[in-house]
């Protein structure tokens, strides 16, 4: 073990997170699919098995197709849409457990003029993740509520929650790099929305004048979960890139939480699927506060459970609420999301 490996173990030890040291196995299919060996050995303990193991690597290798939400505040009736895309060749159909999701099945041939089409324009759908969709589900904004997306571009969760609530409450888009912010803006016209407003600060820096029914945080990640759109993940992020990235989501899902009314939700999600930063990060928050509590999913009818332990660590009962989508399981990018209610009236 050289020095930046003990390095590594030391503060790994020092997060409360496990140090992964890859097998013989875990370094062959390291070699073989081209991941960095660490990742390999941590997959073999979420999965717990090398036949799983090996269907989500193959998953991986085999991509996914695109997907777009239908957006019912620019066009109300979703098969309008579908029939509209068919007459311009692009055949979508929609995805049974996610409502208004569409699958695009010409994907080879559709996928390149997703983004030019006039549908696309008039803001009729937005391109995106299942994984993606289903954070907004999650959160169940109603009518009428006051909610914060407090990392909000490029905007496809603002605007969803935009449909969900049917125009009706408020949005408070929170954004700190600006130019990420004007896509947002952009993208919050296009997509109809008028109850959006976007701030463009840092969340750490925020003051908190204000309290809503419902906050997402949608953390800023390594983004291990999509691994099947950019296969560059597959060694661009090593060890220290997952300490640093816990210990920055600890500090958000921390202030966060001070953002959400006594009886309110925060739902916290990430396009990974690395425990480091999403069961951990839970834990670890949850462990110095009796004022929150870990609530079910309901709305999603696929996934797989939080976990509960990890390469020997022992994490809270209550994270098996929390909700985890794979693309060997689910076809969609990793993804995971956890729901938490803010005790009190």
């Amino acid at each position: 073990m050289d020095v930046r490996d003990r390095f590594l173990e030391r503060t790994f030890e020092k997060l409360g997170l496990p140090y992964p040291k890859p097998s013989a196995y875990a370094l062959e299919l390291a070699r073989k699919y081209g991941y960095l060996p660490y990742m390999i050995e941590r997959y073999m303990h979420i999965f717990g098995s090398r036949e799983e193991l090996i269907e989500f690597l193959e998953a991986v290798e085999k991509g996914l197709p695109r997907y777009i939400r239908c957006n019912t505040l620019a066009i109300k009736n979703c098969m309008d849409l579908a029939e509209r895309l068919r007459e311009v060749d692009i055949i979508v159909k929609p995805v049974p457990w996610l409502p208004h999701a569409f699958r695009v099945e010409n994907n080879s041939s559709a996928a390149g003029r997703l983004g030019s089409t006039l549908e696309y324009l008039l803001g009729y759908y937005y391109i995106q993740g299942l994984g993606s969709m289903a954070v907004s589900i999650a959160l169940d904004p109603k009518p009428g509520e006051a909610v914060a997306d407090l990392a909000a571009a490029p905007g496809g969760k603002t605007t969803h929650i935009a449909q969900l609530m049917n125009n009706n409450g408020v949005i408070l888009s929170v954004e700190k790099n600006p130019v990420r912010a004007m896509s947002l803006s952009t993208n919050i016209q296009r997509m109809r929305v008028k109850i959006a407003a976007v701030l463009v600060k840092d969340i750490l820096e925020l003051p908190i004048k204000e309290k809503f029914d419902k906050v997402l945080l949608d953390a800023p990640c390594t983004g291990e979960g999509l691994l099947p759109i950019k296969k560059e993940r597959k060694t661009s992020k090593d060890l220290g890139d997952i300490a640093r990235m816990h210990e920055l989501q600890v500090k958000l899902l921390e202030k966060s939480l001070q953002f959400v009314k006594p009886g309110g939700v925060l739902v916290y999600s990430t396009c990974s699927i690395a425990p480091e930063e999403n069961e951990f990060v839970i834990d670890k928050v949850l462990s110095s506060r009796s004022d929150v509590e870990l609530e079910k999913i309901t709305g999603i009818m696929v996934g797989s459970p939080g976990l509960t332990e990890f390469m020997g660590y022992r994490l809270r009962d209550g994270l098996a609420n929390c909700l985890r989508l794979y693309p060997h399981r689910n076809g969609s990018e990793g993804f995971f999301m956890c729901r938490l209610r803010r005790r009190g009236k």
